[in-house]
């Protein structure tokens, strides 16, 4: 079996052109999963293929990339509006660094919206592969009727429902055919010596030799062929899949590419886990495409042994077929199996760094609709951010809800529904509070005396201490200048111990940072003292002094990595500057070329507008890493909201 992958933005036609591919010499068998990758085996040429229909938003990066982890070469759907080059521009760096094989097709090319070289050029600032035009549009006025192949010099016009016929160039396309035949020329000439010898002479190099050249340079991963066509007619669609069959690589260099990208030696690397899901009734279901000869169910794969093994695309069991190098397979009750990630027989092996997905930018609180479901809900999520490596599961700091980071909103509604359709849990989500502190802006000096006589043993305690500011960053710290034994020793660490218990809730409700107390002086008694008495005496003595201490409300600071298509960077700064941040700088990104990185401090509050603004002037492409950096004074009235509804929430709970 031979296995593709066909990604690309939403609105491109992506599961047109699986429809179209896996049709053209008969029925196809199809599945899909929640997560909305979609599987479909089919008959080409005597071959058995397997062709993944990736999810078309950008919140879905990750099963993308896990897709790619499995497949021999892809094909890149794109629009022909120069405009939305951009929207390819996220693809382009994972296809580049996952090192599989491209084709890029330029899909419904009969709604033209601009000059096809546009459309490439514009392609190219994000590509450091060389994009080059294997076929070009014959044009009738405004319409696109046809497309002439460049190492054939033959061209054909499109025929709804059917295949296209042969005719001869029209007059109008050959000058543009003989100019684009020459630059595709003198590009596969630079991965061939032969080819070079032959322009330079002046002699014109025969088509099966140009075809060859072609085969090799894509399979090599040297450039990324352009061809042309509209799935929704079936235009274009045999010439695609001519080009798959000829040019994409065998599952054993998919084979060795892993192995050296995962350091595993090859002749061990048995197959590669790529997709999982959970079904009812049934459990997690592993997606595997195999790699080497051996596996069937109860064979040792992953260090244990491999459950049922049934096909992907009806469910049924294939437990007396073993599954060649390139099948793709579901195991049920495999659940040893991680996802993504190489397997041997004996190990599993994780996957190459250019899987992990995007840095997920939407934080929210999840609810059950009920007191049964609260434990539930732990488990559940924990068993999805298994499936889902886009997903990142926490705990709300101070309540312990259920706080999940999800790609954006489209990825949060996914999940939402994955519950409640598989694992039977309704839940509602709400923004998490923001992490706040406080401190105090001057020094006080409180002397307390703790007493109590209850009948027997008292409880005496008396200390003086001072409560000062710290530097920012420095947290507490805790000092004695007692002298001449009026504190004993053997009770210094409970005042220390009190004053720390002190700063979990200062005056305004929030943790107290940047704290120093000193203990200067006290007195204690032969009976009635003891470590308890003197925690707390301690303890309240603080509590006085910090009321008295000029509270001042602090917000935690993030340092922000702002990942951006370098055509949106001119508004950045007018995003972060919106959001009361600061931007630090920006670079060029030197591991995806089109893209900068922006560093910015972001007040905490602002992350979630942070995110909605990216997404709103990115097109949803753009995303942000983030890291507590500090924590900062927040005054007026925005202080005094926080505070308010701070108060709101502890009365209501």
């Amino acid at each position: 079996m031979r296995c593709f992958t066909v990604l690309g933005p939403s609105q491109t036609g992506k599961s047109t052109v699986v429809e179209k591919l896996s049709s053209l010499e008969g029925p196809p068998r199809k599945s899909s999963s929640p997560y909305g990758l979609n599987l479909t085996e089919f008959t080409f040429a005597n071959e058995t293929w397997c062709a993944l229909d990736a999810p078309g938003p950008n919140e879905a990066l990750a099963h993308v990339q896990h897709a790619l982890l499995a497949s021999d070469a892809c094909i890149l759907c794109i629009s022909p509006a120069p405009e939305e080059a951009v929207l390819a521009a996220p693809y382009l760096r994972v296809i580049e660094a996952s090192g599989t094989p491209c084709i890029l097709f330029v899909n419904r090319i009969d709604e033209p919206r601009g000059r096809l070289r546009d459309v490439i050029a514009a392609l190219q600032d994000y590509a450091n592969h060389a994009l080059l035009l294997r076929q070009i549009p014959i044009r009738e006025g405004d319409r696109i009727v046809g497309s002439c192949d460049l190492i054939s010099e033959r061209a054909w016009r499109y025929r709804e429902g059917q295949t296209s016929a042969l005719i001869a160039i029209p007059e109008s396309t050959a000058e543009r055919e003989q100019e684009a035949r020459t630059e595709l020329l003198e590009h596969l000439s630079e991965f061939d010596d032969w080819l070079l010898e032959e322009l330079i002479e002046d002699r014109e190099p025969a088509s099966d030799a140009l075809y060859a050249i072609s085969s090799r340079v894509l399979k090599e991963n040297r450039v990324i062929p352009v061809l042309i066509g509209a799935a929704s007619h079936g235009n274009g669609m045999m010439r695609l899949m001519k080009a798959l069959r000829h040019e994409a690589p065998p599952v054993a260099a998919l084979r060795q590419r892993l192995a050296r990208a995962g350091a595993v030696d090859e002749g061990k690397l048995t197959a590669v886990s790529f997709h999982a899901y959970h079904r009812q009734n049934i459990g997690k279901t592993v997606l595997v495409r195999a790699l080497g000869e051996g596996l069937r169910q109860g064979a040792s794969l992953g260090g244990s042994s491999l459950g049922p093994v049934q096909d992907p695309a009806n469910g049924r069991s294939n437990a007396a077929v073993a599954p060649a190098p390139g099948d793709v397979f579901a195991a049920v009750k495999s659940d040893h199996l991680p996802v993504p990630s190489l397997l041997t027989s004996d190990a599993t092996v994780a996957p190459p760094e250019w899987t992990e997905p995007p840095t997920p930018m939407l934080e929210r609180i999840l609810i059950p609709g009920s007191e049964r479901d609260e434990n539930k809900l732990s488990e559940t999520l924990a068993k999805l951010s298994e499936t889902d490596r886009g997903l990142i599961v926490l705990q709300e700091e101070g309540t312990g809800a259920q706080l999940v980071r999800a790609q954006g909103p489209v990825h949060l509604r996914d999940l939402c529904r994955t519950l409640a359709d598989v694992f039977h849990i309704d839940v509602t989500d709400r923004t998490p509070s923001p992490i706040y502190r406080e401190t105090i802006a001057k020094s006080s000096d409180v002397h307390y005396r703790h007493r109590k006589q209850t009948g027997g043993a008292g409880q005496f305690a008396d200390v003086k201490l001072n409560i000062h500011p710290n530097a920012r960053g420095q947290g507490f710290t805790f000092n004695e200048t007692v002298k001449g034994g009026v504190v004993p020793r053997n009770y210094i660490p409970a005042v220390e111990a009190g004053a720390r218990e002190a700063m979990e809730k200062g005056p305004l409700g929030f943790q107290v940072i940047d704290v120093g107390v000193t203990l200067s002086d006290g007195q204690h008694h032969a009976v009635d003292s003891s470590e308890h008495a003197f925690r707390t005496a301690s303890k309240m003595g603080v509590r006085q002094a910090l009321s008295e201490g000029s509270t001042v409300l602090m917000q935690p600071i993030f340092r922000s990595e702002i990942h951006i298509p370098s055509v949106y960077s001119g508004n950045l700064v007018q995003i972060v500057s919106a959001l009361k941040g600061q931007v630090l700088g920006f670079d060029r990104d030197e591991a995806s070329k089109g893209w900068d990185i922006f560093r910015a401090l972001v007040p905490g509050s602002a992350l979630d507008d942070l995110a909605r603004a990216l997404r709103s002037a990115t097109q949803g492409i753009g995303y942000f890493s983030k890291a507590f950096d500090h924590f900062e004074e927040l005054y007026g009235k925005e202080a005094d909201a926080v505070i308010r509804a701070h108060e709101t929430a502890r009365v209501e709970h």
